[in-house]
């Protein structure tokens, strides 16, 4: 089975190195069902204040979606899911024909409100606040998770 195209977008390069390992440890694993975009949105410069920084990083975000995407936030405000449900979700998402799910993960200091206003999803990995490079791992990895889930492999365990 092969669902359509997926698109990530963070903000900013991961710098460790076992980021950088880890991300694209899934994204190779992602590439064996679905065909994965992966955008980096440059960030901002560290010397300007932190509110004019994500506003910033907003206008790129936006700027940088485009018409297909449907919008999914990374938010701690997001609705959380056990992974079942995430691949239920996520192939909701895969449902519709003209569309593609872009799910978007901020810089260090979060998502502008415009970006969090055009998401069709705001979406939480868990109460707790993770650094981004973390959260796009994780968000990475679920969705392999999710992919082995909608094809009934054995990767999950309950």
């Amino acid at each position: 089975m092969s669902l359509k195209p997926l698109r990530i977008m963070t903000v900013g390069r991961p710098h460790a190195p076992f980021w950088k390992d880890a991300a694209a440890h899934y994204l190779e694993r992602l590439a064996r069902f679905r065909k994965v975009t992966d955008t980096v949105i440059r960030d901002s410069d560290p010397a300007l204040p932190i509110a004019r920084r994500v506003e910033e990083e907003g206008k790129r975000i936006l700027a940088a979606l485009a018409p297909q995407d449907i919008v999914i936030c990374l938010d701690e405000k997001g609705r959380s899911m056990t992974s079942r449900d995430f691949s239920r979700f996520l192939e909701g998402l895969s449902s519709d024909a003209t569309r593609r799910p872009c799910f978007i993960v901020g810089g260090p200091f979060g998502l502008h409100d415009s970006v969090r206003e055009k998401a069709r999803h705001l979406m939480a990995l868990g109460p707790q606040t993770l650094p981004h490079e973390l959260a796009r791992v994780v968000l990475l990895e679920q969705l392999y998770r999710a992919e082995t889930l909608i094809r009934n492999m054995p990767y999950h365990h309950d």
